[in-house]
This record gives C-alpha cells, structure tokens and sequence, in this order.
C-alpha cells in the first residue's frame, strides 16, 4: 500500500523508491568515477566522457545530477571536507569527554585527526592540493583557510589571533606535505613530528 510523502502530498509507491535508489547509486558512481578519473588524469585532462564510462552512465544521467565536470570535482571537494569536519569535531569531543581542556592539546587532537584523514585519503587530498582544478578553485580554497582559522579560534575563546595563524598556517603546511608526499611511511612521520612541534608552543 502506498504512503503519503509529506514533502509533495503525492504517494510514494516501491517503483518511486526504487527509481530513487537507482538514481542515488548512479549518483555515488559517478562520483567515484570522477575521483578516479580526476586522480589518473589530472581535472583539466579528465572528460565528462571518460567519468561516465568509468561508471558505467550515460552524459545525460550525469547532467541530471550535475552541472558539468567542475560540479563533480567541487562536491567530491565538499565532501571530504564534511568528512574531514566530523573526524575533528569528535577527535576534540573525544578528548573533552576524558576529561582534556587545555586549547592547544585539544587542537592537536583536532589536527592530528585531520592528518589522519588526509594520510587515509591521500590520493583525494592530493587531488585538492596540486592546483588542477576548476577556474576559481584557488579562492574557494582560501576561503575554506579562513573558516578553518575562526574554528581553531573557537577553542582558544577566539581571542588569540595571532597564535591561531600561526597554528593553522603550520598545519596546512603540513597538510601539503603529508598529501603530496609518494612515501606514506615518511608522511606518518612528518605528521608525528610537527604535532610534536605545535605541542610544545606555548600561548603568548
């Protein structure tokens, strides 16, 4: 029996939820396809073509779900930032709930976490860094620098400005170095190390 879907008041049978399914797998192909495609060949050299090969689609179910081949590359942005967010938001949770509250340990825990993440998704977090992108990226790019300053502030009771520069400036260095590194080993251990480096600053 069909039910009411509050949003539209029309019913919502099985044939509606499967086509609904299929459309949100064809989705998340497309999006793998896009990172794969993107990875291998760089964003300027990837085709709209080659992402709907890879994942098996045709062009006109990808335009159905995107904008164009700069849509792909900015929600597979969008997306690892959101998954970056979550991993920081409950590494810090995580070090309140034992009991942490100094600033900078609580923003290492944060960072640490964040690294983690750019070290388990390295190819992606490259992809972001080497400068192949959409017209305009570099600035979205800037704009992400200085809302990931005012969070860092957040722990600090934003009122040190100066010292979350610092820290945010020598994290994205670092977040640079770790993701474009091709030896993953030396990567896990340049991230240990400048952690080590930013616990031993100390608040003016």
């Amino acid at each position: 029996m069909a039910t009411m879907s509050s949003d539209t008041e029309r019913p919502v049978t099985k044939a509606t939820a499967r086509t609904s399914e299929r459309g949100a797998a064809t989705r998340v192909a497309l999006l793998e396809a896009a990172r794969e495609t993107f990875v291998t060949s760089g964003f300027a050299e990837a085709g709209v073509t080659d992402v709907v090969a890879r994942a098996g689609a045709s062009v006109g179910s990808l335009y159905h779900h995107f904008s164009g081949k700069a849509d792909l590359y900015l929600t597979l942005f969008e997306e690892f930032q959101a998954r970056q967010t979550q991993r920081t938001k409950q590494a810090v949770q995580a070090a309140r709930a034992g009991g942490e509250t100094d600033p900078m340990r609580l923003f290492v825990a944060g960072a640490r976490a964040y690294l983690e993440g750019c070290l388990d998704e390295r190819e992606l977090a490259a992809l972001f860094l080497r400068g192949d992108g959409p017209p305009g990226f570099e600035v979205i790019m800037r704009d992400r620098l200085r809302q990931w300053a005012k969070r860092n502030a957040t722990l600090f009771e934003g009122d040190e400005g100066a010292l979350v520069v610092v820290l945010t400036g020598a994290l994205a260095a670092a977040v640079s170095e770790v993701a474009l590194s091709e030896d993953e080993n030396a990567s896990r251990r340049l991230a240990d190390d400048v952690l080590g480096i930013i616990g031993q600053i100390r608040r003016p």
